[in-house]
């Protein structure tokens, strides 16, 4: 049974009071942008904002990094399709924070380095960090710069008509300034601004929504009963509970614990008791999205049925949930913050891809070539690095029409095809320091090439349908199940190869592996503050809240099970 309801509307005309709430975020955005721009001198101070960031501020930039319009968009849609099982990798987010502070930050702030390709060199050669790095910034033009986009475009258009084109260009630019502007100072501090807009809007809107609903009683009584019910069974097509715990950590641990855009926010820490308590904040505030973004999916479905598409029982329309839950309840003002709320989310995500794009390209590809430059041309080549982030997202604008939402999920799903070899390296590099650099680059190529062949073969399998028995089995396998396939690979590869070859020195790896740890780093000078170890009084604080998120987290699991 569903709630039947007024026609539903498909525009919203911005009232006044919307209009200076948009122009007030516009103004602290660039305010931020433009202060920091005036501080920043060193490479250190644009790339890692001078390693002086407190805990908050990296906890929400961690968490406005990760969360884009894509999110608006595909948690709510997926809410309107099957219900709160999506929310399996929000909350699993929440655990591959932990393993970010707990595990890896202390390597990483102990090699003084500035990107994970850096670290990689280290910890293998440079051919692994040559990959990762040409890797990561080919993905954030074209797979996270472009679903940013798409995303904004089809919130934009359904909700106050603006022209997707017109609508990319302006966003494109305005993040492209501040961003340029102020460095990794400027994103994380209107990250945190943004953070603050981002829930408010959110929040409000999921009140609102069950007010109208009737509450979780009336919302239960409205939508089929598994839409409530997480865990699925193992043949499930999409949420199958062998992928969420067994494939999706994997992905988890390349995006949370190696992906650039989110650990240059806790490399910018004052110290690994501040970088510690940042992702433990950070996790805290991962539980909010499954009850602000995928909620409002099964509220849209229970008040507008009669605007859903349904195949076999199922929605097959789910991306107009959001858009159609704040044209049709939210007043004047609070339609305001929403969108200020989505711009938020598109712009902290989008600066944050274009800074760490452009940190990569300066420090990993830039300084290689010219080991000599100053501090000044480190700088001014970055502010180049990021326009040109800038320049090819404005390039990308006019082919976003052809974005269509099967393909946004092709994008979504090509993460699971290049975080396993990544993850591998990345896991048994600090583990095992028997492991050398020949074994990883051959990790990290036999990934890409089993990536590329299940990619490739379930696009063309959508134009022309193969009968072929091992075609059908690569192409059907659910792709966290092959996530799990391609990281027993790639491990297998990377121990196999290894053996073959000599260990490294132990000179090369000290302080990077648990073995090595108590070897000092050639590179590290102990009087530098963001070295620190944490108090005794910050730790116990950070076990102590450590604790709470993960009993926190399982008993959501337990209740929604």
């Amino acid at each position: 049974m569903l709630f039947a309801s007024s026609v539903a509307v498909t525009h919203r005309t911005l009232g006044t009071l919307d209009l200076v709430i948009i122009g007030i975020y516009f103004a602290l955005v660039f305010g931020i942008g433009y202060y920091f721009s005036r501080k920043e001198r060193t490479s250190e101070e644009y790339f890692l904002a001078g390693r002086n960031i407190g805990w908050f501020a990296i906890g929400a930039s961690l968490f406005v990094s990760n969360i884009s319009t894509e999110h608006f968009i595909g948690l709510a849609g997926s809410g309107a399709t099957s219900g709160l099982a999506v929310g399996h990798f929000e909350w699993l987010a929440c655990l591959m924070l932990l393993l970010l502070g707990w595990v890896f930050v202390p390597f990483y702030l102990r090699s003084n380095v500035f990107t994970m390709p850096e670290f990689l060199e280290r910890r293998f050669n440079r051919n692994c960090a040559t990959y990762l790095a040409t890797i990561s910034v080919i993905a954030y033009i074209f797979t996270k710069i472009s679903v940013h986009l798409y995303a904004a475009a089809i919130v934009l258009e359904r909700v106050v008509g603006w022209s997707p084109l017109t609508a990319a260009v302006i966003l494109v630019v305005a993040t492209g300034i501040y961003t340029i502007a102020g460095g990794l100072a400027a994103v994380i501090y209107t990250d945190l601004v943004q953070t603050l807009i981002l829930l408010a809007g959110a929040i409000a809107l999921t009140i609102i929504g069950l007010d109208k609903v009737g509450g979780f009683a009336g919302l239960r009584a409205a939508v089929p009963a598994d839409y409530f019910h997480m865990m699925k069974p193992a043949t499930d097509g999409e949420f199958p509970w062998t992928g969420i715990f067994f494939g999706a950590p994997i992905l988890g641990i390349w995006y949370w614990c190696t992906d650039q855009v989110i650990v240059q926010r806790v490399l910018s820490a004052k110290d690994e008791g501040h970088a510690k308590a940042g992702t433990i904040f950070a996790g805290f505030l991962k539980i909010l999205p499954v009850f602000v973004l995928v909620l409002p999916g099964l509220i849209a479905v229970a008040l507008y049925p009669q605007l859903f598409h349904y195949v076999g029982g199922k929605v097959t329309n789910g991306d107009i949930a959001y858009p159609t839950m704040i044209v049709n309840l939210l007043p004047t003002g609070l339609v305001g913050l929403m969108i200020a709320a989505l711009l938020a989310a598109l712009m902290g995500a989008m600066s944050s891809v274009f800074n760490s794009a452009s940190t990569m390209v300066t420090l990993d590809f830039y300084k290689k070539y010219r080991p000599a430059a100053t501090e000044k041309q480190l700088v001014f080549f970055g502010r180049g690095a990021t326009a040109a982030m800038v320049l090819l997202g404005l390039l990308w604008v006019p082919y976003i029409k052809y974005l269509s939402p099967q393909l946004y999920i092709y994008l979504q799903s090509v993460q699971a095809y290049i975080s396993p070899p990544i993850a591998v390296c990345f896991i048994f590099g600090i583990l095992w320091p028997r492991l050398n650099g020949q074994g990883a680059i051959s990790s990290l190529l036999a990934g890409f090439v089993l990536g590329a062949v299940r990619f490739i073969f379930e696009v063309l399998d959508k134009t022309r349908h193969y009968d072929s028995g091992a075609i059908r089995w690569l192409v059907d396998m659910n792709f966290l199940h092959y996530a799990i396939l391609m990281f027993v690979v790639c491990t297998a590869v990377l121990i196999g190869v290894s053996m073959m070859y000599p260990a490294p020195e132990r000179k090369k790896i000290a302080g990077l592996t648990f073995a090595t740890v108590g070897d000092k780093l050639d590179t590290t000078d102990a009087s530098m503050p963001h070295l620190q170890r944490e108090t005794p009084t910050e730790r116990l604080f950070n076990l102590a809240f450590t604790g709470v998120l993960i009993a926190t987290v399982v008993g959501l699991w337990i209740y929604f099970r």
